[in-house]
């Protein structure tokens, strides 16, 4: 039992009761599910799950149009969250709710959470209300967590339009959610201008290893920039294995990913316990692994964000078939920039 669950939900009374109000009752689709600090500790049981850092998922606080109630909700929930962190420092972490796309309120909540709570990290939507993460306007709150080197865990959201009949949003929807919050975090250079902040992208950052060459392609093109620099910002991102540990997608995952930069995550409660067992139990089971690469995405990786939890091994320098992999796909990179510029 030394896992630690980068990406783990909670869904605090009063929390609910807002929703409830609202008429919320579901996220991307799925029934909320019950939640309470037993039921996450009897979940990490059954999943070796040493702490989990808890986080409210989609839709945040964004069903909450004024920016007084958005800020009050998540207050409510911090405040919530740090109680419970207090009463098992050793099993919980939480990262904190902001009521964006408020920017004044949601720095004004991160300060308070990150300073005075001493909240491992926050929890942004990859759009909130329609409004991406990247976008003009943010570089306050950006700021402020940079100077914090803060931890922010990017979780998706309903995409701002209608959802196609027959296509659940948490199936599809969510993947490109998480992909369009990643790509403008790029393009917009905000992984350059604000190097302090650790990112972790949900679900194995949705469709960004396997799609990553294409999306430098387009940025490439749209402004000037390197090639390889872009795909160290895309790579420089950290993935979470919820829903993802499968033979299909990790070896994407891991062949893209700096060393060090996946953690694990069993999106509970939303993902029932069966199916988070499944995941877990594909990433114990891929042979793509050795011992030192899963405990490294178990519990180690996690540590490096978290030192609170214990200490953090050095990262193993690169394999000799990493460091190809890297190399070949700056050469590919450096072949489409010089094939967009003679055009």
């Amino acid at each position: 039992m030394n896992r630690i669950d980068t990406h783990h939900h909670m869904l605090p009374p009063d929390y609910r009761k807002a929703l409830q109000k609202a008429g919320i009752g579901d996220a991307g689709g799925r029934a909320m599910p019950d939640w309470s600090p037993e039921g996450s500790l009897h979940t990490m049981a059954e999943l070796g799950v040493a702490t989990a850092v808890l986080s409210v998922s989609a839709p945040g606080t964004t069903f909450l149009p004024n920016p007084a109630d958005a800020a009050a909700v998540a207050t409510d929930v911090n405040d919530y969250a740090a109680d419970l962190v207090a009463s098992h420092p050793d099993r919980f972490g939480f990262f904190a709710t902001v009521p964006m796309p408020h920017v004044d309120a949601a720095v004004a909540e991160s300060v308070r959470a990150l300073d005075q709570l001493s909240a491992d990290g926050i929890v942004l939507l990859a759009n909130h209300a329609g409004t991406y993460l990247g976008e003009d306007g943010q570089d306050d709150l950006w700021a402020a967590l940079d100077a914090r080197a803060a931890v922010v865990f990017i979780h998706p959201a309903e995409l701002p339009g209608p959802t196609v009949p027959g296509v659940v949003p948490f199936a599809t929807d969510f993947l490109l959610d998480t992909s369009r919050a990643a790509y403008l975090l790029v393009r917009n250079g905000i992984r350059r201008k604000y190097p302090n902040i650790k990112f972790i992208l949900s679900h194995a950052g949705g469709f960004v290893p396997y799609a990553s060459h294409r999306m430098a392609v387009a940025i490439v093109g749209d402004t000037g920039r390197s090639p390889a620099d872009i795909l160290d910002d895309f790579a420089g991102f950290y993935f979470d294995t919820a829903l993802s540990s499968s033979a299909a997608a990790l070896p994407t995952l891991l062949a893209f990913a700096k060393p060090g930069h996946v953690t694990f995550g069993s999106d509970w409660p939303f993902a029932p316990l069966a199916v988070s067992q499944l995941f877990a139990a594909g990433l114990e089971t891929y042979d793509g692994l050795d011992s030192v690469a899963r405990q490294a995405i178990n519990r180690d990786n996690a540590l490096a964000l978290f030192p609170r939890l214990g200490t953090a091994p050095a990262v193993a320098a690169p394999s000799p078939l990493e460091q190809v992999r890297h190399q070949a796909s700056r050469a590919v990179m450096r072949g489409v920039a010089r094939l967009i510029n003679t055009k």
